[in-house]
């Protein structure tokens, strides 16, 4: 039934390698075993809910019907796949039958892996840092409160110090002092300087002695936090949009990424996040959190397809080296596997 024949049977499997078929060819892609052992453990809510739900839909069926379609439907939007992501999948599977491109169950279960796969193919794409001997790459993190930003700054912070980048950190949620002092752990965790000004402090000026600092310093990476609060608000809104200005003063082409922050569980409510954060500052890539504590991690179907922007990271877990680098081929993978 598995178009993934490493997760079925090892035997047969090809060293470091899977097989997805998709709906024009045959794409061979190497297999990063121990990233999927990471995303299979990460996605276990997920994973749990989605995989019993399709062997109940498909195990020891012979044939296709109206009623397998309308069960795969109500698992799909119970997964946070989404409307119209899910219509899109009905249909494309509807139309196959129809021209008898699908005349089994195993053949559509294979089907839906390869859709899936096709969605959110085109937005693994990982963060690319180019840096320079003039300017250091400015990473603005934005999002709502909750959504684990300033902890999203310090994992990324240990990954680039991994790939010997130097890096500072702004603390630019200056709304709230628990945010400041939160950073700041962070800093002290990572062996990473840290700019900050009181609670209260104006969030652009901060921000800008930062890339100041940074400059001075001869770093590689400058991350700044920002405020979080809700996106409702038009005084945030105004606020990130004072940061990119004033930024902009000393270096025209930053910020380099703005990083937007999803948490996971909240479902349907970060494609709203995500549209207005979008339209007021400019997103460049998404990283979706908290996908280990949900059983709706679909969501990141319905993000893509809605979004088109890039997913750099996904975060499935607390500890440090748990904001992965997104990689769809590992996570199809993962949400199809046996426990």
């Amino acid at each position: 039934m598995a178009i993934f024949p490493w997760l079925k049977d090892k035997k047969d499997q090809k060293k470091d390698s899977i097989r997805i078929e998709s709906n024009d060819n045959t794409v061979h892609v190497q297999q990063n075993t121990g990233l999927f052992s990471l995303f299979k453990q990460g996605l276990q809510r997920t994973r749990a809910n989605f995989t019993a739900g399709l062997d109940r839909i498909f195990l020891g069926k012979k044939t296709i019907d109206s009623d397998l379609l309308e069960e795969l439907e109500t698992l799909l939007l119970s997964a946070d796949v989404g409307v119209s992501v899910t219509r899109e999948i009905i249909k494309n599977l509807t139309d196959k039958l129809t021209r008898r491109e699908l005349d089994n169950p195993d053949a559509m279960f294979s089907s839906l892996q390869s859709l899936l796969y096709e969605m959110i193919k085109p937005y693994s794409i990982p963060l690319q840092v180019s840096t320079t001997t003039t300017t250091p790459y400015v990473i603005l993190l934005v999002g709502v409160n909750g959504a684990g930003k300033t902890t999203t700054i310090g994992k990324l912070a240990k990954q680039l110090q991994a790939q010997n980048k130097k890096v500072l950190l702004a603390a630019g949620d200056t709304f709230r002092a628990a945010a400041i002092e939160q950073l700041k752990v962070w800093g002290e965790r990572n062996n990473v300087a840290v700019i900050a000004q009181q609670s209260g402090a104006d969030s652009a000026a901060v921000i800008y002695d930062a890339l100041q600092a940074a400059r001075a310093r001869n770093i590689d990476v400058l991350i700044a936090d920002t405020a979080g609060r809700l996106h409702t608000q038009d005084n945030l809104m105004d606020e990130l949009k004072k940061i990119k200005s004033t930024i902009q003063k000393l270096d025209p082409t930053a910020p380099h990424e703005v990083l937007l922050v999803l948490d996971a569980s909240i479902g349907q409510n970060a494609i709203n996040q995500a549209k207005q954060f979008n339209e007021i500052i400019g997103v460049t890539g998404l990283c979706i959190t908290k996908l280990d504590g949900t059983a709706k991690g679909g969501i990141i179907f319905a993000v893509a397809q809605q979004m088109k922007l890039p997913i750099r990271f996904i975060g499935i877990g607390e500890k440090i080296g748990d904001l992965k680098p997104f990689v769809a081929e590992d996570f199809i993978a993962a949400l199809f596997a046996k426990s």
